[in-house]
Formats: C-alpha cells, sequence, structure tokens
C-alpha cells in the first residue's frame, strides 16, 4: 500500500478525483450548493488568497469551518504570504488538504514541519493531507529538500489570482517531473493540477495520470452546478475507464 492509498483512498493509477472550485459558488446559499457534491468522492476546493501573494483578496479559515461542516472534504489552498502565521486556525477549521505555496515563504521546510505537529494533534480519523503548490514559473526542483514532508503536489497550470488564463504549454511536463522526482526520491505523492480546466479538457488532462484536478469555476458557474458536475465527471471517467468514478 502506498502513501497515496493510506491518505487518499485512490489506488495508485486508480481514477482521478475532481476538487470543485468554490470561489464562484453562490456563498449566501454554501449549504445549498455544495449538496451537489454529497454522494461523490469530490473534495470543495477553497482558494485562500490575501490579496499579496497574488492580487486578489477572498477569504480565510471561516470558510474552510462552514465547508467541511456541510459534510463535504474541504481542500484548503492558500496563496498566502508566509502561510505559517495562518495555519493553526486553518487546520483548526477541518479541512481534509492543506496546500501551501514554495513561493509564499522562505522557510518552507519549517512550514511543512509546522503543518505537519498540526496534523499529529488532529483526531485519528482525519489525517491531513499536506501539499504544496507550484507555479508555472517555478522550478519543480524546489519540492525535493522538502517531498519527504509531502503528500500532495500540486502543479498550477495558470499564474494565480488571474482569470480567463489557458493552461501552461508546459504543465504536462511539469507534472511528469513531479512524479520522475518523487520516483528518484523513493517517495509516494499526490498529483494534481489546478488551473484553466474546463468541460473541454478536463479528460486530456485527467488522461496524464493525474490523481486530483482542480475546476476553478467550471462547476460552479451560475448557472447549472448539478449538470456542470455530471458533465466533468462523466469525462473524468471516460478518461479512467472506470464507469462509477466519482460515486461515494
Amino acid at each position: 500500500m502506498t502513501r497515496a492509498d493510506t491518505l487518499d483512498g485512490t489506488p495508485a493509477g486508480g481514477h482521478t478525483r475532481l476538487s470543485a472550485g468554490v470561489l464562484t459558488a453562490d456563498l449566501t446559499r454554501l449549504a445549498a450548493q455544495l449538496e451537489v457534491l454529497h454522494g461523490t468522492d469530490c473534495w470543495a476546493h477553497i482558494d485562500v488568497m490575501d490579496g499579496q501573494f497574488c492580487p486578489t483578496l477572498t477569504f480565510g479559515a471561516p470558510i474552510i469551518k462552514a465547508v467541511a461542516a456541510c459534510g463535504v472534504p474541504a481542500d484548503a489552498h492558500l496563496m498566502v504570504q508566509e502561510p505559517r502565521q495562518i495555519l493553526p486556525e486553518v487546520v483548526a477549521a477541518g479541512p481534509r488538504v492543506v496546500t501551501v505555496h514554495a513561493e509564499a515563504t522562505k522557510h518552507l521546510h519549517r512550514t511543512l514541519q509546522e503543518l505537519t505537529a498540526l496534523r499529529a494533534e488532529q483526531p485519528e480519523d482525519r489525517q491531513l493531507i499536506r501539499g504544496v503548490g507550484l507555479n508555472p514559473g517555478s522550478p519543480v526542483e524546489l519540492l525535493e529538500p522538502v517531498l519527504e514532508l509531502t503528500d500532495f503536489v500540486l502543479v498550477l497550470a495558470v499564474n494565480p489570482g488571474w482569470g480567463g488564463q489557458r493552461p501552461a504549454a508546459n504543465t504536462r511536463r511539469r507534472v511528469d517531473a513531479v512524479r520522475e522526482l518523487a520516483a528518484a526520491l523513493g517517495q509516494q505523492v499526490l498529483v494534481g493540477v489546478d488551473g484553466g480546466v474546463t468541460l473541454a479538457n478536463a479528460a486530456q488532462m485527467a488522461g496524464w495520470g493525474l490523481d486530483v484536478i482542480v475546476s476553478g469555476s467550471a462547476i460552479y458557474d451560475g448557472k447549472d452546478p448539478a449538470g456542470n458536475l455530471a458533465k466533468m465527471l462523466a469525462q473524468l471517467a471516460a478518461a479512467s475507464g472506470d464507469p462509477n468514478h466519482g460515486g461515494a
């Protein structure tokens, strides 16, 4: 059994899990909006932005707590400067995943050590997944010193904070480079992609063998979240060859 099996419940070589971005959901009806994710194995992806690491200002631990309270695994993506400062309140909010950015701190190793210590304080039935995010312009080699403290690598296909971008052309190469680095170091990590994911390209990206794919606004587009989710899961199922993909 690999680390990915233990942490994620997804067999090695299994299907691609969807993490549905809630940034564009109707937050005044959050519980109702999240209903579409119940009965699936999807996560709810929460973009925590501080307006400094990237130009957008969004939300923090209270929204993470609200999502977790709705019974959907919360995937907290911290796009903030020096995330160590907010890790205690973020972890206390109850997320399934906490991802910090390699570029956001001078002390990435220390940040992941502190995240690991906070994970150890959690109940045994909530084994937190520790993630590291990499922007399109950052070298994959930044992961080498910290991979043993990492469960999940999130490869960004766009620069965070700017909408409407197409996935960077180097994204698949970077995904492959992460896997090669992990194999060389004898480490098992989940690998995901975030940015530029649409109903038109999700199946192609899932075909790269991703463990997780993040949809920024493809599900919650203000029109038909349930229909969008069904289409996205069908695409991921077709890519994995699993007709039951996405079910609980």
